[in-house]
């Protein structure tokens, strides 16, 4: 599938569809305490749309070395998941609001970990002028949206979490994996997006 910038913003006015990937194959709605919300930052380059992720730094205590969007818990103040989206995003890369356009909520998704996340979709203009905040972000890379949205790289795979064996998504390119949370609302982008 391979859309530019009207394509993009037709597809996200349409309504959601009714199924969508929620946590690791379904779990973790009953105990999905912490609201939090990311932003799905897909670049509008000339030369295509990519769509921009962050790898973690090692040394934090949640998710380190990751590939993550930007995101983070939801602050009394914020008042919508978007706030929250484009506040963390700022503090995480120094992407300015300004620089943003909101197209569209995804599905919640919940994870394991107690996290009820609202991915927020959004059209970025560059340049970019990213500043990472190294306490957080190792580093900050795009990726082509067709690669993404193609499930011919949508790959299932499972591991044992607390005593069970639990399935994810992956994708990888080049040399980075996009997994588990993050994989699952690019799984539920292409749903949304998909003809």
């Amino acid at each position: 599938m391979d859309l530019d910038v009207a394509g993009l913003r037709e597809r996200l006015k349409r309504p959601l569809p009714a199924a969508a990937v929620y946590g690791d194959d379904g779990t973790g709605r009953e105990q999905a305490a912490t609201v939090a919300a990311v932003l799905v930052p897909i670049v509008a380059h000339p030369r295509g749309l990519t769509v921009l992720f962050t790898q973690r730094t090692a040394h934090l205590k949640a998710h380190s070395g990751q590939v993550s969007f930007p995101g983070g818990r939801a602050e009394p103040a914020d008042g919508s998941p978007e706030v929250t989206a484009l506040r963390e995003c700022e503090e995480e890369i120094g992407l300015a609001r300004g620089r943003v356009e909101v197209l569209a909520r995804l599905p919640e998704y919940f994870t394991r970990t107690g996290f009820r996340v609202t991915p927020v979709v959004a059209l970025v203009q560059p340049p970019l002028d990213l500043v990472p905040d190294p306490n957080e972000v190792e580093s900050v890379f795009e990726v082509p949206l067709a690669f993404l949205l193609d499930q011919r790289n949508h790959q299932r795979h499972s591991r044992e979490f607390q005593g069970a064996t639990v399935g994810y998504y992956a994708m990888t390119f080049e040399e980075r994996t996009i997994w588990g949370a993050t994989a699952g609302m690019l799984v539920n982008l292409c749903r949304v997006l998909a003809d």
